[in-house]
């Protein structure tokens, strides 16, 4: 696959475009409807397919295929990261109309952290192609352990991590609007959206050391690995907004990812030995996904109503 320079520049600047329209969208605080975050979320799945269009249309159908397969990967997985968002949310009783500009700061900071992400992981594989078999092993585990832990979620703001986050940094229990510092005395102290901020980030970061080698099973050019990341999560916050309140009904999508990244583990092991067509790969993900979804809406169809109280998101 041959990326030309002006191709990377157009993506990147098409991307800063999108934040900044989006950040304009947004630059008054207010609580985000389900109706708009409906649009907002049908945009950038609209953008992230077009974008797979162009990608089909102008490298062929085979490196279509692998966007496709990356960007649902990397999409589905985003829906585990939405329920953890939920959860520090509620944790931190955040008001829900300061919610969205912690979400854009959160996402600026997850496309940084990918691209450092892609970046080594291309020149790594590219360097030791034995890696390959640690990455397929390490998602196989991964898998097997979510299926293990499948009706778990963890809270980050109980983590070992933000304890030390709350040792070494002044800060105030109170909000101040959307402001992340505030001077007190002549000090700067930091407010509970620095916290909520750098707990998302955090998370993030452990989430891509799962999404990552997944979306390398699936194609190994940093192109289309960086993009598919990049157009997924850009919707994440409407997608947020948009499934919050219903990440109860998704009782068996832990179960479909964990399979997922069984599938692409053994597909990533087995390179050297058999080449699953791109194709089938993108086929299983989406069935897998499919039935999970199905099921979920299925089995929690009148138990949907009694929704867990830590998924609520703040008031």
């Amino acid at each position: 696959m041959n990326v030309e320079l002006w191709m990377w520049t157009s993506v990147i600047g098409l991307i800063l475009v999108m934040l900044l329209i989006d950040l304009f969208a947004h630059r008054k605080a207010h609580e985000i409807a389900v109706k708009e975050a409906a649009i907002w979320s049908a945009f950038w799945v609209a953008t992230g397919v077009a974008f797979g269009v162009l990608i089909w249309n102008y490298f062929g159908a085979e490196f279509g295929q692998q966007y496709f397969a990356g960007f649902l990967i990397e999409k589905s997985l985003a829906v585990d990261n939405v329920f953890i968002w939920a959860i520090i949310f509620a944790s931190f009783a955040v008001p829900r109309k300061y919610q969205h500009r912690v979400l854009f700061l959160g996402v600026l900071g997850a496309l940084v952290f990918r691209g450092i992400f892609i970046a080594a992981g291309s020149v790594i594989i590219e360097s030791f192609a034995w890696v390959l078999y640690l990455f397929a092993a390490f998602l196989i585990f991964t898998g097997i352990q979510m299926l293990r832990k499948r009706s778990e979620h963890s809270d980050p703001s109980k983590s070992k991590f933000f304890r030390w986050f709350s040792r070494i940094v002044p800060s105030t229990n109170e909000y101040h609007g959307q402001k992340l510092f505030i001077r007190k005395n002549g000090a700067l102290i930091a407010t509970p959206l620095l916290m909520v901020l750098v707990l998302i980030e955090f998370t993030d970061i452990i989430f891509a050391v799962d999404s990552i080698p997944a979306i390398f099973a699936v194609t190994s050019e940093p192109f289309l690995v960086f993009t598919a990341n990049a157009f997924a999560i850009l919707g994440l916050r409407a997608m947020y907004f948009l499934l919050a309140d219903m990440m109860h009904r998704f009782v068996y999508l832990k179960l479909g990812l964990a399979l997922v990244l069984i599938w692409v583990g053994i597909k990533m092991g087995l390179h050297d030995f058999v080449k699953i067509p791109t194709p089938i790969s993108l086929g299983v993900i989406i069935a897998i996904l499919a039935v999970a979804i199905i099921a979920s809406f299925r089995v929690t169809r009148v138990s949907g109503a009694n929704k867990p109280e830590a998924v609520k998101v703040g008031e």
